[in-house]
């Protein structure tokens, strides 16, 4: 009897080079492969698990996510969050929201006890209350940018971090969750809540994308990865890189990561950079930046 199929994928943002040595990041990312990994094999759920990633990246402090987001021109810090069910297309999502601690666990917050998809600012921050979620109570102290500097004209400079995985039911789901750019308007939301756009997940591919999001939002890139599977009968990797073709030809700059239900990974990127690993049913674990 074969072993059963599963696979994970997980991202810290697609990028410039910030830095030379890498090595801290790559070791952090190889133990949520490693944990996630585990989960996996003992039958844990796609959409738990990658949730738990995309946790674990957002405390990590190393990427422009969660404990390393950037605040906007205000000096506040709103964050973005989507989780998609590929099992039954459900998803919760949260936008420009300010202080809590973990906006993953608020984008699956709004999928398990709201009627709705999408919850932003005041909105989304009075149900989190309701929830009990946890508080960041001293932005100021909690949080540490990733990244404080702004980036040369022309860089690109994004840590959204993301996770997709298909579990051993032939489940698929998506996770994203970002905390903006450096020196944002108030009120900016990208691509990473909007279903479709930054994340997706349905009963063929799970997605998750990272970059430029005002050029996967014009592309509605995740969704349309799915659609080139669907329509045209592309390969997973095929698709993946025909979506990131047109985000290449309007000028955007990025990457995204997919998992399809044969457990096959994609991880294409446009910049110098992008954080990047995965793990499978075969025992592979790979995690590179360059």
């Amino acid at each position: 009897m074969s072993d059963p199929v599963w696979a994970i994928a997980i991202h810290g943002g697609a990028s410039a080079p910030s830095k030379e040595d890498y090595s801290e990041e790559i070791g952090f990312m190889r133990v949520v492969l490693t944990k996630a990994k585990k989960q996996l094999s003992k039958g844990g759920s796609a959409l738990d698990v990658v949730q738990e990633a995309v946790r674990a990246l957002e405390d990590s402090g190393h990427h422009i996510a969660g404990k390393g987001s950037s605040p906007n021109t205000d000096g506040k810090f709103e964050l973005d969050a989507a989780i998609m069910d590929g099992d039954n297309r459900n998803a919760g999502a949260v936008g420009a929201l300010r202080g809590f601690k973990n906006p993953i666990d608020c984008a699956r917050e709004v999928l398990d006890h709201s009627p709705h998809l999408f919850l932003v600012g005041k909105g989304a921050a009075r149900l989190m209350k309701k929830r009990g979620m946890e508080r960041v109570h001293n932005a100021s102290k909690y949080y540490k940018p990733a990244v404080s500097t702004p980036v040369e004209k022309g860089q690109l400079q994004h840590g959204t971090v993301g996770a997709v995985a298909l579990d051993s039911e032939g489940r698929l789901a998506a996770a994203t969750s970002t905390g903006g750019l450096l020196n944002a308007v108030p009120g900016r939301i990208g691509d990473t809540p909007l279903i479709g756009s930054g994340t997706w997940a349905d009963e063929r591919v799970a997605v998750s994308c990272c970059g430029q999001g005002e050029f996967f939002m014009r592309c509605v890139a995740a969704a349309d990865l799915s659609a080139r599977i669907r329509y045209t009968k592309s390969d997973l990797q095929t698709a993946a890189s025909c979506v990131l073709e047109d985000i290449s030809l309007m000028g955007g700059q990025g990457g995204l990561i997919a998992i399809d239900r044969l457990g096959r990974v994609t991880m294409p990127f446009n910049t110098i950079t992008m954080k990047r690993g995965f793990a499978t049913w075969r025992d592979e674990i790979d995690v590179k930046v360059f």
